[in-house]
Parts: structure tokens; C-alpha cells; sequence
């Protein structure tokens, strides 16, 4: 990537990656939102980058449909969150191999989310105050899962502060300036904890990082996830008291 552009001058680019293993019945919802969500902000350009993940379903059908002229899905069989968010960002790159890295946004949510008209917006508006990455909030879909204590158990173990900021990371709601994602080296091959252990980076790196509140992407409630260890276990282990909010925060903001 060229850095010719000047920060002040030249508008935003925005990359959007969502890493999918055998998500049908939900990643045509996420692509929905996320094309709402472009065509509500003010990037100049956007491209989405879906990387279905050993799919054996109708995953890569259904996206491509829903895709369009938006964005790509592109294949592996890595079984891997870290590893497909690595190689849709790698194409992203690609795609936009002619714009400063300090003008591309990366933002990155999950294929069983679903995300907000303002969402891209939210992040980009961060990023013009200086924030050099930004980590959101999830909600969840449907607690219908969890017996009647897992809504009280989310609610109480998932801290927010009174102002705006909180403690908590998630692949499905981060977004960061790809030469940020470059500096502190990008997504690993990591099989769970690829989000907590980039932001964490970037922060070590010296980057200034905001964590808010104000983005929200509503992701599912489900029990039993894709991801070994992922938010999904999480949710489970807090319902059964055996590692309550293992892994909802990220440490200091």
C-alpha cells in the first residue's frame, strides 16, 4: 500500500471481513446489514471481504447472492477465526492495493451478527478523533438457549462504564486503520482469542484506541458455537458458574 494521501484530505475506504463456517441460516443477514450499514456512511469506497471457513453448507451460495457488486467471498479450510480473518483481510489489501493504508478502515464482524445502519459510521466518525482502532459491544440475539438466567447472568457480568467506554473485546466489533493492523501484525492463525490478543497488541504498540459503548452489533445466543472457547462457550461456562465472563473483557480500556 501507498501512503501518498494525506490524512486530512483524502476520504475513508473501508473494508468490511466476516469469517462464516457453515453459517446459511444467518450469513445472509449479516451481508444485509453491513451493505446497510456502507450505504449509510460516508466512505468513499467499501469493499466486503466474506471467507467461508471449510464451509460444507450453502454459506458461500447465499453470500455471493448477497454480496453482489459489494464485496467477494473467497475459501479456505483452516478451521481457524484468526486464520480466516487474516486471509479476508490479506484480500481486502488486495483489493484496495492503490489507497494509503492510513485511509483504509478495517472493520471486522462475524457471520452469526448482524450489525447496525450506523455502525460503519460510528467507527469512522472514532477514527476522524483520532482513534487509531476502536473496539465495540455485542448484544445478543436470543436468550432462548440459556433457561431463565442467562439474560441476569449477561447483564451482570457484562460491565460497561458510565462513560461510554468498557472493558471488552470481540472479533465481531473491532475496526482499526489497516496501517495500525500492519504495525501490530495482524490477525494470528489463532483458533480462539485472535481478537483479545491483536487489540492487545495494537494498544502495546502505542496506538491510541477508544472502546465504546455507542457500537453495538447484536450476535447470536446460541450455546454451541464454531469456535472452540469462543464467545458461545463463554456464554455456556458463565450459565454453568464453572468461568464466569472468562472471556468478555480485555482488560483496562
Amino acid at each position: 500500500m501507498k501512503a501518498e494521501e494525506s490524512q486530512a484530505a483524502s476520504p475513508w475506504s473501508v473494508a468490511i471481513v466476516i469469517p462464516a463456517q457453515n453459517e446459511k441460516a444467518r450469513i445472509e443477514r449479516c451481508v444485509n446489514s453491513v451493505i446497510a450499514a456502507i450505504e449509510a456512511s460516508v466512505a468513499a469506497r467499501a469493499w466486503v471481504v466474506v471467507v467461508a471457513d471449510d464451509c460444507t453448507d450453502g454459506t458461500q451460495r447465499i453470500a455471493t447472492h448477497a454480496l453482489g457488486e459489494h464485496g467477494v467471498v473467497i475459501k479456505c479450510t483452516a478451521r481457524s477465526p484468526g486464520t480466516a480473518r487474516r486471509l479476508g483481510v490479506d484480500a481486502a489489501f488486495s483489493h484496495f492495493a492503490n489507497i494509503s493504508a492510513s485511509r483504509l478502515w478495517v472493520a471486522n464482524t462475524d457471520a452469526d451478527s448482524f450489525v447496525p445502519a450506523d455502525w460503519i459510521q460510528r467507527q469512522l466518525r472514532l477514527a476522524d478523533e483520532s482513534a487509531s482502532a476502536v473496539a465495540g459491544i455485542v448484544a445478543v440475539d436470543s436468550f432462548e438457549e440459556h433457561g431463565t438466567n442467562g439474560a441476569a447472568w449477561f447483564e451482570s457480568n457484562y460491565t460497561l462504564y458510565a462513560d461510554g467506554t468498557h472493558q471488552h473485546v470481540h472479533g465481531a466489533n473491532i475496526g482499526m486503520r489497516a496501517d495500525v493492523y500492519l504495525d501490530a501484525g495482524g490477525w494470528t492463525d489463532a483458533v480462539v482469542g485472535e481478537d483479545h490478543c491483536l487489540w492487545r497488541r495494537v494498544k502495546a504498540r502505542g496506538w491510541p484506541v477508544r472502546a465504546s459503548s455507542a457500537s453495538v452489533v447484536t450476535t447470536s445466543g446460541r450455546l454451541t458455537g464454531r469456535a472452540l472457547g469462543g464467545f458461545a462457550d463463554t456464554l455456556r461456562a458463565g450459565l454453568t458458574n464453572c468461568c464466569p465472563a472468562l472471556s468478555l473483557d480485555a482488560g483496562p480500556p
